[in-house]
């Protein structure tokens, strides 16, 4: 009865006017940038972050909640038409559908990924209602120790668990923390590297980072692959519906997805990209028909479709619950209430339940938003995908810039959108994953927060804080991780190759 109250007051606010039309205009958005081969969801949330500035904390989140699960909707179409990923998350969609659209499917494969992708992402908000409580319930009783905990934990799971080099993805982390503690101490008030420009007294702007790290590096890095991709296929609506038998084998692959989708999502520092590769690699297994896979399986796009949405949504589950960002993205979201004053966690739910519930509710109206807006669109996107690439991307970096202006007004600040997008093309082109700075950047200023609090607690007695149960078993959970890392960092897997496994 509780949470079916609790999604009444969701819905009451979900369908207000304001709302319904920020959460149709983001999903559009959503879906647009989605569509772009390699702008991907971050960067779209982080062009869209300063318009919401503007706007109630609510009508905010709900915005760049369809932003978020818009984009990995529409990421599939550029996978699919062009094999090119809309969205890191897409990638594996491409094994299958690119070999669809070659089959003459692409109407196929893109009205099934939009199925699967809504099945997915309704699973997902019901996890996120039926769990989201139980998780408040119980870290409710969480003080500055356990926090400190569990961020911590979070940092290293972020650059630990889902990284091909666990060393560069300490390294990130560890990036991210010294930006998160530039400017003045929040207690002292002492300068910390500022260089002795004073636009950094407030620390580096979270929107330049996420624009020029997320944005303009990625804007680079697509203007490399993207160039020359072209689709003429003709795509009809007959062409988009599915026999009979290919109905029947899609059912139980998107299930098993949604599955695979919402336990990963709800884990930080997994995301819907992990998600997407444990569900394809679930279905190749229990598939009688394995030989199929990456020819143009239509179980090989339905699983990872419904387990990328699927996780998209129970990724807010760990951000609103706990203030634990579990991917790049979620750490945009968590950053944006940060901004509007609010602060992510259990006491979110509890002291504005309009705001959790609203936001909530919003997902799964803008779910049907999607579902409606991208069948009868599948031809305007396509034709979004015929437009010359160097006369969109500059466009996109005019978007970026504008954004970035509009926040304080400072040309300063653009020249770090530049800097740090040079920084972003510089790392990955070294390997480097961006996600554990952001997140690292976000939760770093909290993490010292919540020491500094608990060390006054306890007077600065630190093994006060491992004696405690919740925050000592997590600490215990953290030393496990990094032992583990450092395990694989000095002893590394022996990859076989081909002429080895041959011998």
């Amino acid at each position: 009865m509780d949470i079916f109250a609790n999604i009444m007051i969701g819905l009451d606010t979900a369908i207000s006017p304001v709302n319904l039309l920020y959460c149709f205009i983001g999903v559009f958005l959503g879906t647009f940038f989605g569509v772009l081969p390699g702008i991907g969801s971050l960067a779209a949330i982080s062009m869209v972050l300063p318009v919401t500035f503007y706007l109630e904390p609510t009508t905010a989140l709900v915005m760049l909640g369809g932003v978020y699960y818009g984009a990995e909707y529409g990421g599939s179409t550029a996978s699919i038409l062009l094999n090119l990923p809309g969205t890191p998350s897409n990638a594996v969609t491409c094994i299958d559908g690119y070999p669809m659209a070659q089959k003459g499917k692409a109407g196929l494969a893109l009205f099934m990924t939009t199925i699967a992708s809504y099945v997915g992402g309704t699973l997902g908000i019901i996890a996120l209602f039926v769990l989201s409580p139980i998780i408040v319930a119980w870290a409710l009783v969480f003080g500055p120790a356990e926090y400190f905990a569990i961020m911590i934990l979070g940092l290293v799971a972020a650059a630990t668990v889902t990284q091909d080099s666990p060393a560069k993805g300490l390294a990130m982390v560890c990036l991210g923390l010294l930006l998160g503690c530039t400017g003045m101490d929040l207690e002292t008030g002492v300068p910390r590297f500022e260089y002795e420009f004073i636009e950094l007294y407030e620390g580096f702007s979270f929107i330049t980072i996420a624009m020029g790290l997320f944005g303009v590096s990625e804007i680079i890095f697509s203007v490399k692959t993207a160039v020359g991709r072209t689709f003429d296929q003709a795509v009809t609506f007959k062409s988009m519906l599915p026999s009979r038998d290919e109905l029947r084998r899609s059912i139980a692959p998107m299930l098993r997805g949604a599955g695979v989708g919402g336990f990963f999502g709800a884990l930080p520092g997994t995301g819907p990209s992990i998600a997407t590769f444990v569900g394809y690699a679930i279905e190749k297994r229990v598939s009688d028909r394995p030989e199929e896979f990456g020819k143009g399986a239509i179980e090989g796009i339905m699983s990872p479709e419904s387990a990328n949405n699927a996780a998209v949504q129970t990724a807010f589950i760990p951000t609103l619950t706990l203030g634990i960002p579990g991917s790049a993205s979620m750490a945009v979201m968590m950053g944006a209430l940060m901004i509007h004053g609010i602060s992510p966690g259990p006491q979110l739910m509890v002291e504005r339940p309009d705001i959790f519930w609203g936001v909530a509710m919003s997902f799964w109206i803008g779910n049907i938003f999607l579902l409606v807006l991208n069948i009868p669109l599948i031809g305007f996107w396509i034709r979004i995908l015929k437009v010359p690439y160097h006369l969109l991307y500059p466009a996109v970096i005019v978007l970026i810039c504008v954004g970035v202006y509009s926040f304080r007004t400072s040309g300063f600040d653009i020249a770090m959108v530049l800097l740090f997008g040079m920084l972003g093309f510089v790392l990955r082109s070294l390997k480097f994953e961006m996600a554990p700075l952001l997140i690292g950047f976000i939760l770093g200023p909290m993490v010292e927060e919540n020491l500094r609090r608990a060390m006054l607690i306890f007077r600065g007695d630190f093994w006060a804080m491992v004696e405690r149960p919740i925050s000592g078993t997590l600490l215990f959970l953290t030393l496990i991780l990094l032992l583990y890392t450092t395990y694989q960092i000095f002893f590394p897997k022996k990859k076989i190759v081909a002429g080895d496994s041959a011998q």
